[in-house]
């Protein structure tokens, strides 16, 4: 029996989903579900587009709903809302905010006895998944996470939310010093800004305030307050031109010790897609949510919750011969 998978949200993240579940054989795209017209929306694969109204009355048809909206307004609101009719998985990535988030999530999921992962992705998500295996294994050490040079699609989406922006991508850099001393086990104590700058290339309407918009941007909490932040002005040709890819990746690094021994364990990522890849995490975690709902795990989760099994179409027995 496949997946039955419907996704809400059609921008780059949902259609990363949309070419992941298509590429699982084990999962069914039933459709995709939007706040615009439907008669506006062209997918990929051509699969059905409902309005996001016609949800409730689908509750029968789909196993997993794979939520796709932006995590500054969107998902605050979506997952609890479709949690309660839903097993639902998002990738909420404000990671400040992923506490009160999952306390949402989590009532709305005991209310209608349903299942939900939050927060899945690569960060949070793998990385996550990587910081927590290293600390069990080297409680005396220290983690580090470095992202990009890449496209941030919250921080790109944030950005866009601003009174008078037509358009922008945000590229989160790595510090090169940082990330040295950190690869030679120096254990540096660095703060936030010490770490990464982030770079804005941001197309505003005619006429826009510009100062407001850059002011707005580099002291907008969570995103961009605790960090040197750059804000370039150009044209959506520009744009068009020079930024259309989705470009992402990093690293995790954690620098431990057992006695005088020095250990460095390293997780890293180089996408050439973030949604895409963002979307292909999702897909497996749709499949994980499935399974456990059905085993009458109910609630939210988060990575941290999912056997690895769980992620796969392959029985227990195939993974231990081809992985193990």
């Amino acid at each position: 029996m496949k997946v039955r998978i419907g996704i809400l949200g059609y921008g780059n993240l949902g259609k990363g989903v949309e070419k992941a579940v298509l590429a699982n054989s084990d999962e069914e795209l039933v459709g995709v579900f939007t706040r615009r017209d439907p008669s506006t929306v062209k997918t990929a694969s051509d699969v059905k587009v409902f309005s996001a109204d016609e949800l409730p009355d689908l509750r029968d048809k789909l196993d997993v709903l794979v939520l796709c909206g932006g995590s500054a307004t969107d998902l605050p609101k979506m997952t609890p809302e479709y949690a309660e009719m839903f097993n639902v998985v998002d990738s909420f990535d404000t990671h400040a905010k992923i506490p009160e988030h999952f306390k949402n999530v989590d009532s709305a999921c005991k209310r209608g006895q349903k299942t939900a992962v939050i927060s899945a992705g690569w960060d949070p998500g793998l990385f996550s998944l990587a910081r927590l295996y290293s600390k069990c294994i080297l409680p005396a050490g220290n983690d580090y996470t470095f992202w990009g040079r890449g496209v941030s699609q919250g921080h790109s989406d944030a950005i866009r939310r601003i009174e008078g922006v037509v358009d922008a991508r945000q590229y989160t850099v790595p510090v090169p010093e940082a990330l040295e001393k950190v690869r030679n086990g120096e254990n540096p104590t660095l703060t936030t800004r010490q770490k990464h700058t982030r770079e804005c290339f941001v197309v505003v309407e005619e006429g826009a305030d510009k100062a407001r918009i850059e002011k707005e941007i580099k002291n907008m909490p969570n995103y961009f307050s605790d960090y040197d932040t750059t804000v370039n002005f150009i044209t959506k040709e520009e744009l068009d031109a020079e930024h259309k890819g989705l470009p992402h990746g990093g690293s995790v690094i954690y620098s431990g010790s057992t006695g005088e021994n020095k250990h460095v364990i390293e997780f890293s990522l180089k996408l050439d897609s973030n949604p895409e890849f963002t979307g292909s995490v999702l897909a497996a975690v749709a499949r994980a949510v499935f399974r456990m709902n059905s085993e009458g795990i109910v609630g939210a989760k988060t990575m941290f919750d999912i056997a690895p099994a769980y992620l796969s179409p392959l029985s227990g027995e195939e993974l231990r011969a081809h992985f193990l």
